[in-house]
């Protein structure tokens, strides 16, 4: 509280004190220039004058080392940064995998009304042990998109994606165990969420798209059913389709309501039939986007997944989902268009993927498209959207085609576009605390 500065020990009264006893003999000395003074005391109002100006600035300067001394100056542009985040745009973005918290991890520099809504259809690794063992929702997800909210030291994220290599516990990651540990602890799976989340600062929320247990299915090009997944993503032939069971699973209420107030939803990036789909397969997460007045997103994949996604250009995306959930799901399709190096590009090709051009234009009523540079390579060699290039992007795009947003909200709006011309210049900034995902 403010009434905290004025405790014995931090000097701060005394600074006060003399600023006010600077501005004292400057007031003295203007009366004296409405009265003019008696002959020869010309010399006494100008020391006067002196005296005070030196007095205001020593003990103003001194004011503020005491007030950074007892705060901290990094808690003050803290303060007004994160203030600023609370008045940033509501965006929803849905998704998984690696996908979207590398959205999540760009855009929480721009505003804290941030919501994950997470695919809960994992059955693989760490996370569907869990599911069998514990009967919890696959929490493998849920922990990166928590991690890459978080607010807090890189050892606490470290910790969270520390994964046990022997025993009874290897394979299993340390976040997953926690998130397990809190559900049994709070009594539910939401409950114990929201307990992680406070723990690890979170700038946003992140949800379960469902609370019930769906399993993801698929018909391949040849006719056959596989079920998982897991065994989805290393498909061996092209999918057809893909479904969930059951198929009509009740969402999350609060994943409802943040897709409704959204003024952006963005949708990717993400493997598209095991991330991003499953997330659009519950029927009302998808009515929700269908009827909402946001900026709806997709952002295109940088590169294709081999089985998957084999030889898909931005358009064979789009044309999958359309097929799945219908048509007028989306608005805007954002695609890279930066070049990926030989070496790396020539390495992805070896094992049957291979970048995600546009592709021929369809035809008829279709999405806008913007192509922008997005690309950035981790320091293993693994393609990636860079976090800051990514949300820049999307919220250029809500800039330029929703209007009405900065029409209503005219001081955050241009505070926003000033972060999107420099970036670097806040706390948390272009080369913050985020990392690449």
């Amino acid at each position: 509280m403010w009434w905290r500065l004025f405790m014995p020990g931090l000097r701060f009264k005394r600074y006060l004190g003399a600023v006010g006893l600077g501005f004292l003999l400057l007031g003295a000395d203007a009366a004296h220039l409405l009265w003019p003074p008696a002959a020869g005391r010309g010399w006494t109002a100008a020391l006067t004058a002196a005296a005070g100006a030196l007095l205001v600035g020593w003990g103003s300067r001194r004011v503020w080392v005491s007030l950074n001394d007892a705060v901290g100056s990094a808690r003050w542009t803290g303060r007004i940064y994160t203030r600023y985040l609370a008045r940033g745009p509501k965006v929803a973005a849905l998704g998984g995998g690696t996908g979207l918290p590398a959205v999540l991890r760009g855009l929480k520099e721009y505003t804290a009304n941030l919501t994950a809504v997470v695919t809960v259809a994992d059955d693989g690794g760490s996370s569907g042990r869990l599911r069998g063992e514990l009967g919890m929702l696959p929490p493998g997800d849920i922990r990166n998109c928590l991690v890459a909210l978080a607010d807090t030291e890189p050892l606490m994220e470290d910790l969270f994606q520390f994964r046990f290599s022997g025993g009874d516990l290897a394979g299993h990651s340390f976040g997953n165990l926690f998130l397990a540990a809190m559900e049994q602890t709070r009594g539910d799976f939401v409950t114990g969420l929201k307990e992680v989340s406070r723990v690890l600062a979170v700038r946003g929320s992140v949800l379960p798209v469902t609370l019930e247990h769906v399993t993801l299915k698929a018909r391949l090009a040849d006719g056959s059913e596989i079920t998982g997944e897991s065994r989805v993503g290393r498909s061996p032939l092209p999918i057809e389709r893909v479904w969930l069971e059951p198929s009509d699973a009740t969402p999350l209420a609060e994943a409802v309501a943040a897709i409704a107030e959204a003024d952006l939803v963005v949708l990717g990036p993400g493997s598209l039939y095991t991330s991003v789909l499953p997330n659009l397969l519950v029927g009302q997460i998808r009515d929700a986007i269908r009827t909402s007045r946001a900026l709806r997103v997709y952002v295109a994949n940088i590169m294709t997944q081999p089985g998957e996604t084999s030889r898909y250009t931005a358009w064979d995306h789009w044309q999958a989902l359309s097929r799945h959930v219908g048509p007028g799901l989306v608005d805007v399709i954002l695609v890279n268009n930066a070049p990926i190096d030989p070496e790396t590009l020539a390495r992805y090709r070896k094992e049957g993927a291979d970048v995600v051009t546009l592709g021929d234009d369809p035809g008829g009523p279709r999405p806008i498209v913007v192509q922008e540079p997005l690309v950035a390579v981790t320091p293993d060699g693994t393609v990636r959207h860079d976090p800051h290039k990514l949300a820049r992007a999307l919220l250029r795009l809500l800039l330029r085609y929703r209007p009405d947003w900065a029409e209503r909200r005219v001081f955050d709006a241009l505070w926003l576009e000033n972060r999107l011309k420099d970036p670097s210049g806040w706390p948390g900034g272009r080369h913050g605390p985020t990392r690449a995902s």
